[in-house]
């Protein structure tokens, strides 16, 4: 039977290569971005809210629920303001919960369910103090998972988190200076730039039968630059 997953950001690089890795691998697959159709404002409760209700009206059931979607307004302690900080965390760890609690209650009626949230390396190896929300969002992310691994694992649902290394995206291209792509992947254990489709592989890898004992855990897609 074919899977349906819902995964926010799915118009964006990391996001969209998630969803054509999932679409290979027999999923239909709902796409929940600001730039989706309909649009989606993961900032907005009400929106998430109703974007998840969609999913579950159009397909019947949600089976995995991937979140790639990251907000990164950037401001060092000093600078950082109240409307930045909430902006940042109602994208990057809000939404995530709130679609959580739409779809674990029928998943957990299945007996199965996948939640794969996107973090960040960068929780262990902060690059930059203006990253303060951004990396303090990813690491609440890897909070949410653990804790959740534990409360809904009998029920058969598995939640991992994937985090990333600097990836040359266009959002990431357009917002680092392109010094510092070489910088990281001199760091890196192996030699290469990291690609969308690595960590869409991992992603589907944990969204799938064969990781089925695999909870709780955040899997470091960087070529080895953050050995944990």
């Amino acid at each position: 039977m074919t899977r349906v997953a819902a995964v926010t950001g799915g118009a964006g690089a990391i996001g969209g290569a998630v969803a054509t890795a999932l679409r290979a691998s027999d999923h239909t697959v709902a796409i929940l971005d600001r730039a989706g159709d309909p649009p989606v404002d993961l900032a907005d409760y009400d929106d998430v809210k109703a974007a998840g209700a969609r999913v579950l009206q159009a397909h019947g059931r949600c089976d995995v629920l991937v979140h790639a979607a990251a907000a990164f307004d950037r401001a060092a302690l000093s600078d950082l303001d109240l409307e930045a900080w909430r902006h940042v965390q109602a994208v990057n760890v809000e939404s995530a919960l709130w679609l959580a609690q739409s779809f674990a209650p029928g998943m957990a009626e299945r007996g199965f369910g996948r939640i794969v949230l996107v973090v960040s390396d960068t929780v262990w190896d902060p690059p930059a103090p203006d990253l303060l929300a951004y990396v303090v969002s990813k690491a609440a992310l890897i909070g949410i998972a653990r804790t959740l691994a534990r409360a809904l694992g009998r029920d058969g649902i598995t939640v991992n988190c994937v985090a990333p290394g600097l990836t040359p995206t266009p959002a990431a291209v357009a917002d680092t200076p392109p010094e510092a792509f070489a910088q990281v992947r001199a760091r890196q254990a192996i030699d290469r730039s990291l690609a969308p489709e690595d960590v869409a592989a991992t992603v589907a890898f944990l969204a799938g039968d064969a990781a089925g004992v695999v909870t709780g855990q955040t899997l470091c897609v960087d070529g080895g630059l953050v050995l944990r």
